[in-house]
């Protein structure tokens, strides 16, 4: 099936701006990117970053601005798989070099000071699959959403309220799974609504987390608790610090961001990349 992505963001400048947008499907999805399209025309300077973020340099003139992203990409019209039993834990000893990384405390992920608080809660569960749900069971059902947070908020934060957004659920699961020495990264991106059943809040950027199990990555969204179709994921980093979906250099205020994901009707698509 197909899906419609895309966002427009309105600014207010008081002088000249540098931004960096992260409005696009990962690099390591862009086979799935029929069409897209910016605004305004040509798009943007293009670049990836060290995580394989697809990343766009733009300036914003003094005043009001704004830049839109439309994209049609096609996704899979079955839930996201998970992991069995046969998508082992690993012992840390035996991770290849490269995930290590993935288990380091940071910035607004501080696995490092709740090592204790992680294995008292979830120390005799199965290592495994069944040790991340148990995780995303436990903020799933103890930690309230909607929950109004900032960009500086920390897991320690988190905790102590019992309360946060979709970021802030993901920065707890990924905070207890490095902790439980599982390695653990945080995305963010599209997710529509399909099916689910309604109402529908507005439709907004969604964050989840992500853990190695086996030979491969794993999706897990402590907010939803359950497999979804269609997310699109447009960057991965250790926290929502490396994935900023716009990181200005000057007085810029977001005045409006608007953000879909709908699914289309299969039609015959161009290439027209743009990019």
């Amino acid at each position: 099936m197909n899906l419609r992505v895309g966002c427009q963001l309105d600014y207010d400048t008081e002088a000249d701006a540098h931004a960096v947008a992260l409005v696009e499907p990962h690099s390591s999805i862009q086979d799935t990117v029929l069409d897209e399209h910016w605004t305004p025309d040509p798009p943007p300077l293009r670049f990836r970053d060290l995580y394989g973020n697809v990343c766009r340099r733009l300036d914003l003139a003094p005043g009001a601005s704004s830049f839109a992203y439309t994209a049609t990409v096609r996704i899979s019209p079955e839930p996201e798989a998970m992991p069995d039993e046969r998508d082992v834990q690993h012992r840390v000893e035996d991770l290849p070099h490269q995930l290590l990384h993935w288990l380091l405390a940071s910035r607004l992920c501080e696995s490092d000071m709740f090592a204790d608080r992680a294995w008292e809660l979830f120390g005799e569960t199965p290592r495994g699959a069944a040790r991340v749900q148990a995780v995303c069971d436990w903020i799933h059902d103890n930690v309230e959403y909607g929950v109004a947070s900032i960009p500086t908020t920390t897991v320690a934060e988190v905790l102590e309220r019992r309360g946060g957004m979709c970021r802030d659920f993901a920065h707890l699961g990924i905070s207890f799974c490095r902790a439980l020495g599982i390695p653990a990264r945080y995305v963010f991106g599209y997710m529509p609504d399909i099916g689910i059943p309604g109402p529908y809040p507005t439709m907004d950027f969604h964050a989840w987390f992500e853990v190695w199990l086996g030979e491969s990555w794993w999706t897990f969204d402590a907010r939803f608790n359950t497999p979804r179709i269609g997310r699109v994921p447009i960057g991965l980093g250790r926290d929502a610090v490396d994935v900023a979906m716009v990181t200005t250099y000057g007085e810029a205020t977001l005045e409006r961001m608007t953000v879909w994901a709908d699914e289309i009707e299969a039609v015959a698509v161009g290439d027209q990349h743009g990019r």
